[in-house]
């Protein structure tokens, strides 16, 4: 096997630059490096891949001795949609930071104090509807000119009463 002396000059100065940078403090640069390190290792594992070959698909006629390793491609692959889900991830690290740096002193209250707000405009919202249908109710019930019957709320207390001492008895 041979390695092509540029892409292993290639491979060392991305793997440098890249740890480099990912010493440093801002997290923009330390996304930028992590992005080098990763084409860096992308540039490894092709260059441990081998000689190249055939596709790496058998059929009649061809010898397994000329086909490349698919594995290294799968690798490669591989590390591509993990660094793009770590950058994405880094992204929003990055912005958050930047947000919360712009807010200054308020930091991440500025969120509860709407939230509070909004919470606080709901519960009278419920307290206003609230008091409009119980007047509503009210206004029905005087409205009517049904008598309330004196027989009826006897008879309910009695069975509300023989129903409560049902409940202690059953209790143990």
């Amino acid at each position: 096997m041979t390695a092509s002396l540029t892409l292993v000059v290639l491979m060392a100065v991305l793997f440098g630059a890249g740890v480099s940078i990912m010493l440093e403090r801002s997290l923009t640069r330390v996304l930028i490096g992590f992005l080098l390190v990763g084409n860096a290792v992308n540039i490894l594992i092709y260059l441990m891949s081998g000689a190249p070959g055939l596709a790496p698909i058998l059929g009649e006629g061809v010898d397994p001795e000329t086909i490349s390793d698919p594995l290294p491609q799968a690798f490669v692959l591989t590390a591509i949609v993990i660094n793009l889900g770590i950058t994405a991830f880094m992204l929003a690290l990055i912005y958050r930071s930047w947000w919360l740096a712009q807010l200054g002193a308020k930091g991440d209250l500025v969120d509860d104090e709407a939230d509070i707000a909004e919470d606080a405009e709901e519960a009278a919202d419920l307290i206003r509807s609230s008091a409009a249908d119980d007047q509503a109710i009210q206004d029905l019930i005087d409205a009517s000119d049904e008598e309330p019957d004196e027989d009826l709320d006897d008879a309910l207390e009695l069975e509300a009463s023989a129903r409560d001492r049902d409940d202690e008895e059953a209790k143990p």
